[in-house]
């Protein structure tokens, strides 16, 4: 049976990984009453929003991710100063690639055209910035200085109890298991029932399943991800303080290698590859037909011909999971059929930097506010495939 009426909420957001923790934040802030629902106990491992740290940058090859991140560094800043604790950490990011990469060239267009401080590193001027660096074949650097390094576990929990401390309800080990359309809409639970004026689907992997009754299928791919660590040979000879950078391989597979500087885990680095293989999302951690031995043999090859100052075999290996759309950019968007259903999917790897204007966008989108930003690249009817039949 559903909650009677009085138990109505202005809002309830499925999934408190870092996306949906930012909507409740800002429904929270602007004292909307708001229901926070996440299907695992917290904190958890299972979804895309764990572990310690993520890059934080301004360079992208698209304007749009550029401006929203100009609001993103202040609202992380403005997160940082109310719960008192760091949550970014400035270090420099190199994109690594060949001067003829047309990447390169279009992360300096995009950092020349928004005023941003970076710098363009011949190979020889490479050499001598980054000696710990081997160049393989004469490539180049582009450097972001507004690159750092993002406190990943620590944000949500300051995220999860700001939500609390501004009146917002958390309830997790509450999986759901059911959505009924409607005004108000109404969700059942493993445990109770709820109705709201707005729902806002934020469940990362488990989105296309939650949206697949609704009538709209998605097309978005789950992808297990590895997540490698590899130990320095003299400790803190790739670290922060020794001013190594974030990085971004372009050049040396058919998906980025990218790195963060040791600190995670004391004398060891993180190196991983942007892509893995697909996943249901309940079944990461089961062994698979698909192997993952190609996706750390290209990460061994890089380790061993870049980074010759680690040991060339990972010493810890954790998992996450990628939802990709088949563009990599985010879904931002109302149900094509129910217009208080506000769907935030499709990440792609590299949400988590944006999540705080993407929390802001997704809220405006359930109050039915004007968005702050132009959501044409974010749209569902991007996808062709989704026309009126499949709703």
């Amino acid at each position: 049976m559903m909650t009677p009426q009085k138990d109505l909420w202005d809002a309830i957001v499925i999934g408190a990984g870092i996306q949906g923790c930012f909507t409740a934040y800002h429904l929270a802030k602007h004292r909307k009453r708001v229901l926070l629902l996440e299907q695992f106990f917290l904190p958890h491992s299972r979804g895309s929003s764990h572990g310690q740290s993520r890059i934080i940058r301004k360079a992208y090859a698209e304007d749009f991710y550029t401006q929203m991140m100009d609001e993103c560094y202040q609202l992380w800043g403005q997160l940082q100063r109310e719960a008192g604790t760091q949550l970014h950490r400035p270090a420099e990011l190199l994109f690594l690639g060949m001067k003829e990469n047309p990447e390169i060239k279009a992360f300096q267009d995009t950092l020349t055209r928004h005023g941003i401080e970076h710098q363009y590193l011949s190979s020889e001027e490479l050499k001598q910035h980054f000696p710990n660096i081997r160049l393989t074949r004469g490539e180049v650097g582009l450097v972001d200085k507004t690159g750092g390094i993002l406190y990943a576990d620590k944000a949500l929990r300051v995220l999860q109890n700001a939500i609390r401390q501004l009146g917002g309800t958390m309830c997790d080990g509450e999986k759901v298991v059911e959505i009924r359309p409607g005004q108000p809409a109404a969700v059942k639970t493993t445990s109770k029932s709820y109705q709201a004026k707005s729902l806002i689907i934020t469940a990362g992997p488990w989105t296309k399943d939650l949206l697949s009754p609704l009538g709209i299928e998605l097309p978005l791919q789950v992808l297990r991800i590895n997540v490698c660590y590899w130990k320095e040979k003299v400790p803190g000879s790739y670290s922060v303080s020794q001013a190594f950078p974030c990085f971004l391989g372009l050049d040396v597979a058919p998906h980025h290698v990218y790195g963060i500087p040791s600190g995670e885990y004391p004398g060891l680095m993180k190196v991983c590859y942007h892509h893995g293989n697909n996943v249901a999302p309940d079944e990461r951690d089961c062994p698979t037909a698909f192997s993952d031995i190609p996706d750390i043999q290209i990460l061994r090859q890089f380790v061993r011909d870049y980074l010759p100052d680690l040991n060339p075999e990972p010493d810890i290996m954790e998992r996450c999971m990628y939802t990709n759309t088949p563009d990599k950019h985010f879904i931002l968007d109302r149900h094509p059929k129910y217009d208080n259903i506000v769907i935030g999917a499709g990440f792609s790897g590299h949400g988590f930097k944006l999540a705080p204007v993407v929390g802001k966008i997704l809220y405006e989108l359930s109050m039915k506010l004007t968005p702050s930003y132009d959501l044409t690249p974010f749209r569902i009817s991007r996808f062709s495939g989704l026309d009126k039949a499949h709703l």
